[in-house]
């Protein structure tokens, strides 16, 4: 039998084994202390190249975060990988940068930082090379070794959602109402394919007609941008600034001119939602405060620390 001093003394390496493995902005401070820099560096070339890269970097945090926990699953080439799901198949872009990044990370410091990591990275310097505000990453994360096509089709919410069912898929991954309505401004930068809206100019809940929320002249607009049995892949701006973040896209919603039915409900289906989207409308510096706060939340979400996973020496693959 193990005596009550071993005991304690065994409860006391397993606290501090569970502390180690936490996450922490000082975690590559002097394993990889130009982590950030090296990120910055791949991503201003980048932008140069693609405009749209910031925006799809972010996205794809997101849509990494919301299957399996913020673990690099999204990145695996697999046959039945979360590439291949719904929400990301021809859709999900960028995945050449953060090969780039990698390999320049790799190169100063080998065997060290892991592509969840780098995704998180890659997230907030996008943000901030936009023009929006900095947060201090939360770092430590672990490669998974394997992805899931299927909780990808099930937990992204679609750009279909109602707002119910965007508070429910929020709540599911322990983020508050507050969350979802404050990250949903991270639609202020990129675009969006007329495949993900094309409902709501012409077949809104099966009614054959345009969803009624939209102002007409921005209805006429889309319809000439996105025709009726189209090409769903022809993109339209989220916001009318998409190389800037700011508080602008929550301004579009506010006068019914939110692109995606996701971005409309925000308004049109909770009065709560409608009220905050309305203050933050108003007020730039509290939206950039909340979403700080929001994406260190959400790069939180079911990390592989420790011993868990791995550290990848290539994102596409396990190794």
């Amino acid at each position: 039998m193990v005596s009550w001093v071993g005991f304690s003394a065994l409860l006391v390496l397993a606290a501090s084994h569970e502390m180690s493995a936490t996450l922490s902005p000082t975690f590559y401070d002097d394993s990889c202390p130009d982590l950030k820099w090296i990120v910055d560096s791949v991503l201003q070339a980048a932008l140069l190249k693609d405009p749209r890269i910031g925006a799809k970097l972010l996205r794809m945090h997101f849509h990494d975060c919301f299957v399996q926990g913020c673990d690099a699953s999204v990145l695996l080439d697999e046959a039945q990988g979360e590439k291949t799901a719904q929400p990301n198949l021809n859709s999900l872009m960028g995945f050449d940068v953060v090969d780039s990044i990698k390999s320049a990370v790799e190169s100063a410091c080998p065997g060290i930082v892991s592509c969840a990591d780098i995704l998180a990275v890659a997230a907030e310097v996008s943000v901030v090379l936009a023009g929006g505000p900095s947060w201090k990453v939360l770092l430590g994360r672990r490669d998974s070794l394997t992805g899931s096509k299927r909780l990808a089709n099930r937990d992204i919410p679609p750009p279909t959602s109602t707002f119910s069912q965007l508070v429910k898929a929020f709540k599911k991954k322990g983020l508050s109402t507050e969350d979802m309505i404050v990250l949903s401004g991270g639609h202020t930068i990129g675009a969006s394919r007329c495949a993900s809206f094309t409902q709501r100019l012409y077949n809104q809940s099966g009614s054959f007609q345009a969803d009624p929320t939209i102002e007409k002249r921005y209805l006429f607009n889309l319809q000439q941008v996105c025709p009726r049995n189209g090409d769903g892949n022809v993109t339209q701006s989220l916001d009318f600034s998409p190389r800037s973040f700011d508080n602008n896209y929550y301004k579009l919603v506010v006068s019914n001119l939110g692109l995606l039915n996701s971005d409309q409900v925000l308004t049109t289906q909770s009065q709560g939602s409608a009220a905050l989207v309305s203050a933050l409308s108003r007020d730039q510096t509290s939206f950039f405060n909340r979403f700080a706060v929001s994406m260190v939340k959400m790069g939180n979400i079911s990390p592989l620390v420790g011993n868990k996973g791995e550290i990848r020496n290539k994102c596409r693959y396990r190794n």
